[in-house]
């Protein structure tokens, strides 16, 4: 007689994969199709509606055969069901890869859509605002750890079932939570890219650091890099994806 462990593993072998593993002898036939229907349609259906824009984009035969391998080759790391995106993400950029017949964006697009929920469901808060300082060109202002640059080579966020062809090109973008928890995304530009990142991984003030972009981009006029960069700052701080400033 097979031990209750054995009997365990052939059960989560079928319902990972019950095309390839055959089903436990003394279960139920009748049961065993509901526990497999249910693992895949659970899975698949929270997987389709964290990414939809990819899910309408793929037909239904290579869309279910990605959620099959997901779910047969992908050992998840947590029991938590809201955690699945994570998952996925994971094993699409981790292991399977782009794969014959996949548009070329495939990776980006599934990033790109996954971000939302990470930031909507984070547990990380942004710190008080306190208040704009008069002199921001010696303040050290602090980003949001819920705002998040995207550089990616595609434009996912004009695709669609309607539009799934776009030609290659740089696509920079800026994903924040604000202090209403609205989760929103806007184009980015080069010196909104930079700055944030210099930020975020140097401690300087505001005008050393457009001291170094200056003489990154070999700037013809500071004053004029000021201005655009001071007004980008007030809008940042006004989207919350600047938090405060020290």
């Amino acid at each position: 007689m097979k031990s209750f462990q054995q009997t365990q593993l052939e059960l989560t072998s079928y319902l990972r994969s019950p095309e390839n593993s055959p089903a436990p002898a003394n279960v139920e036939t009748r049961r065993l199709h509901i526990y497999r229907d249910l693992i895949y349609n659970n899975i698949e259906n929270f997987i389709a509606n964290v990414f939809p824009v990819t899910r309408s984009i793929l037909n239904d035969e290579s869309w279910h055969g990605l959620v099959r391998r997901f779910i047969q080759e992908h050992h998840c790391q947590t029991p938590y069901f809201l955690q699945i995106s994570d998952e996925f993400v994971h094993y699409m950029l981790q292991t399977r890869g782009l794969c014959e017949g996949d548009p070329a964006y495939l990776l980006e697009l599934v990033h790109y859509e996954w971000i939302e929920l990470a930031l909507d469901v984070s547990t990380e808060i942004i710190p008080d605002a306190g208040t704009l300082p008069d002199d921001l060109e010696h303040s050290r202002p602090q980003v949001s750890p819920l705002a998040v640059c995207l550089a990616y080579q595609y434009p996912v966020q004009k695709l669609s079932a309607n539009h799934p062809e776009w030609p290659v090109g740089p696509t920079w973008l800026l994903v924040y939570r604000n202090r209403e928890d609205e989760v929103c995304f806007k184009a980015a530009t080069q010196l909104t890219m930079r700055l944030l990142f210099l930020l975020q991984t140097s401690d300087r003030t505001f005008n050393e650091h457009l001291q170094m972009i200056a003489a990154e981009l070999n700037h013809p006029d500071i004053g004029e890099l000021k201005k655009q960069a001071v007004l980008l700052l007030r809008d940042l701080y006004t989207d919350s994806v600047i938090s405060h400033f020290e």
